[in-house]
């Protein structure tokens, strides 16, 4: 009783603190959103002008990161909503939703009349009621420059069958945050966690709210027992029984003035559903302790729903937080979590047959050769990490690192599917680069990666790239869109103040300003020299180096904004051979 009574106390002091920091955010956050519905505002009234819905075949969507994507409930249709982009200088948010046809490998833009309006971070659940139903939450707007944050509270479906947008205003709803995470369950929606963040504060969340979507009320949900910390991005699965599944995430903690300290979970909850179908629902939490081997620790990672009742995790990034510097290892993996057998395991790709005979018949040929004496060394344990530095003509040196994960450590014999599609697992022509941040869906066991973000040095590269790999055969990657390297733009900060006039609306706004100042640098760049086209699942060091612009941005920064642009050129030039060379 002793023990318990201790726990109570702490937790009800949590929760006391908790508030605090709410009501303390939401002050200062309350003038700040007070200048963005403006802007917002002005946005929408844009959108109003819409009285028809239009739907017309359309190039593939600009970079982007913090949409989201969905499967079609009836259909073989990928649906995206939303999102940002961030040039170095500008923030653009999104409202735009795009279709994508799976069987044409093809892309849509439907305009229907009073859509959500623009936001990133938000969370999007499919249900198949009445033709399909797309239901989005939360979510932020950004100002031009990122300083200034609007957390949306907002609850929106989109009626697929009759193509209609409707905003579903329930009192008891959640605070308004972004970072949360959202499932359909049971005829619910289910929200966890997220946070709200202001120029000067923040608060993360691990309150629980549900959605009946039948009475389309709000309620507040309180589970026994201790759960998980407050924390944003982490992984929510559901599961056939109507259970929740929380894992891993991010949160941070301001350690003194002006410091923040980010923490990594890699903690593991259930959140267990007790006497369904009666009035009143009943939840509890309890830790889970997988088996297998887990993933590393990293945040930006991606989820979505696997067959033979699995979820998977894609990617990611691990930042190791310096005192003035913030560098991240990108990664590229995935990993699989058995909800039935609460084991995790890598997953590893077969190669096509071909190739996996080909394999096969070298090992013989060598063992042979060895008089099967000689064993082979075992693979790599862990995630092998490639450095690679380049030195141009002037001294100027530049590192690229990139991390692949090695063989599973602690694999053991067991004889189960998984164990042997490990041992088969090989070396693949075709991959996404590493990155964090991606959008995942799953349709007919096919995983389709779209996008997402790595970093090098200072400057962010947004991707708007296309991967699936079938889920069931893990044989190989496959590329529907490629990077356009023409799409990439990084406006160093020292090339901002002639501009800072005009970012309030054009910052905001995004879609067609964006386009049209790819436009205009594509045609500053005729007459130099042209690197070739990025070539389908090239690595992330190698994309860089056919990255023009990345080159001449590199240069710039290091030659300062007075340098003349013909030497620029010229040294940008120079490094990009000597990465090849090298």
């Amino acid at each position: 009783m002793g023990k318990k009574g201790k726990r109570d106390k702490k937790g009800k002091g949590a929760e006391k603190t908790l508030a605090k920091m709410e009501k303390k955010v939401s002050r200062r956050a309350k003038k700040e959103e007070e200048d963005l519905e403006a802007l917002i505002a002005e946005f929408q009234s844009l959108d109003a002008k819409k009285t028809q819905v239009i739907e017309s075949s359309c190039p593939p969507p600009s970079p982007r990161l913090n949409c989201s994507l969905c499967a079609h409930p009836e259909r073989d249709e990928l649906i995206l909503f939303g999102g940002e982009y961030f040039n170095g200088q500008k923030t653009y948010l999104y409202n735009e939703l795009y279709i994508y046809h799976i069987r044409k490998n093809s892309w849509a833009k439907l305009d229907i009349p009073n859509p959500p309006p623009r936001r990133c971070a938000h969370q999007a659940a499919v249900v198949p009621t009445a033709g399909g139903q797309l239901w989005i939450f939360g979510g932020e707007f950004a100002s031009p420059n990122g300083e200034q944050f609007y957390h949306y509270k907002d609850l929106w479906v989109l009626h697929l069958a009759t193509k209609t947008w409707e905003q579903i205003k329930a009192p008891g709803g959640p605070s308004g945050r972004s970072g949360h995470r959202m499932v359909a369950c049971k005829r619910q929606l289910i929200i966890f966690g997220g946070f709200h963040e202001s120029a000067r504060d923040f608060i993360y969340y691990n309150d629980v709210y549900a959605f009946n979507l039948d009475s389309f009320t709000w309620s507040k949900l309180a589970p026994a027992g201790m759960g998980p910390a407050p924390r944003s991005g982490c992984q929510m699965t559901p599961t056939p029984e109507g259970n929740i599944i929380i894992y891993g995430g991010y949160s941070k903690q301001r350690i003194k003035k002006d410091v923040d300290k980010g923490t990594l979970h890699t903690d593991m909850f259930l959140l267990k559903a007790e006497g369904a179908g009666k009035e009143e629902d009943r939840w509890s939490w309890s830790r889970l302790s997988p088996s297998g081997v887990k993933p590393p620790p990293r945040s930006g990672f991606s989820v979505a729903a696997a067959p033979n009742s699995r979820c998977l995790l894609f990617g990611g990034v691990h930042d190791e937080e310096e005192e003035e510097s913030l560098e991240g290892d990108f990664f590229n993996d995935i990993y699989f979590y058995d909800l039935a057998k609460n084991r995790w395991f890598p997953a590893q790709l077969k190669g096509p047959k071909s190739e996996r005979r080909r394999r096969r018949r070298g090992r013989q040929a060598e063992a042979e050769a060895a008089g099967e004496e000689q064993q082979l060394p075992p693979p790599p344990q862990g995630p092998l990490e490639m450095v690679k530095e380049v030195v141009a003509e002037d001294g100027t040196v530049m590192t690229i690192k990139q991390v692949i994960p090695g063989a599973a450590e602690g694999r053991g014999s067991s004889g189960s599917e998984e164990d042997e599609d490990e041992e088969e697992g090989g070396g693949q022509a075709v991959e996404p680069c590493p990155r964090s941040s991606a959008m995942v869906a799953v349709k007919h066991g096919v995983l389709y990666v779209y996008g997402g973000m790595f970093e090098v040095g200072d400057r962010q590269v947004t991707l708007s790239d296309l991967h699936s790999i079938d889920l069931h055969r893990m044989d190989q990657w496959k590329v529907l869109q490629e990077n356009d390297p023409k799409t990439q733009e990084w406006l160093e900060e020292s090339e901002s103040d002639e501009e800072e006039e005009d970012d309030d609306v054009e910052g905001a706004e995004g879609g067609e300003e964006e386009e049209e100042s790819s436009e205009e640098e594509s045609e500053d760049e005729e007459g130099q020299q042209q690197h070739p086209a990025v070539q389908p699942g090239e690595a992330q060091a190698q994309y860089l180096a056919r990255t023009e612009q990345y080159w001449l941005g590199l240069a710039r920064s290091h030659m300062g904004p007075e340098a003349k642009d013909k030497k620029v050129l010229k040294v940008a030039h120079a490094m990009a051979k000597t990465f090849h060379e090298d």
